[in-house]
């Protein structure tokens, strides 16, 4: 019971030196790989970010793995996603291959329930997102896209032509 809070300095004074190196290499890797490692997350984004946590804090905690070696893997891990989200850049295919795809999951009033079981999404989601654009009336939507990052895009019927471009040459094919 005497452990509950308190084991020994100097695993304390390990914990507290491996957290603050640790959290300097984060940052220093974090500002080096730029915007895109702390930006709105697609899938694969939100995997590598959750293993470097996992990587992070099992150096701090963990006395068996040094800083070094999850240091090390750290850094690896935002090598590799910088690697690959600069090939996926200049790759279409490879891009297609990493990310999923925009699909439209409404349009012109019509809820495209394939579509949304196939994202997993419910009309109430949708209509959730409708209210935070401040939208209350589905007269004024043109298309719901369930964009990449698992965000949803509200076209209103007067930004259409604004759209048009990109919506019609991105998005997966109307089915329902």
């Amino acid at each position: 019971m005497d452990m509950l809070f308190f084991d020994n300095i100097d695993k304390l004074g390990r914990i507290v030196l491996t957290a603050v190196m640790v959290y300097a290499l984060i940052v220093i890797t974090t500002k080096i790989s730029g915007k895109r490692s702390t930006s709105q997350l697609n899938n694969f984004d939100w995997i590598v970010t959750v293993m470097i946590g996992s990587l992070g804090a099992s150096t701090i905690l963990l006395e068996d793995i040094p800083f070094i070696e999850g240091g090390s893997a750290i850094v690896v891990l935002y090598l590799l996603q910088f690697l690959v989200t600069k090939y996926a850049s200049i790759s279409p295919p490879f891009n297609s291959m990493l990310l999923s795809e925009p699909r439209i999951v409404f349009y012109q009033g019509q809820y495209l329930s394939d579509a949304m079981q196939a994202e997993r999404l419910t009309q109430q989601e949708l209509e959730s997102a409708m209210r935070a654009d401040g939208i209350h009336n589905l007269n004024e939507i043109e298309a719901i896209v369930f964009e990449s990052d698992a965000t949803l895009t509200i076209i209103t019927k007067n930004a259409k032509a604004a759209y048009n471009d990109t919506v019609s040459e991105t998005l997966l094919p109307l089915t329902d």
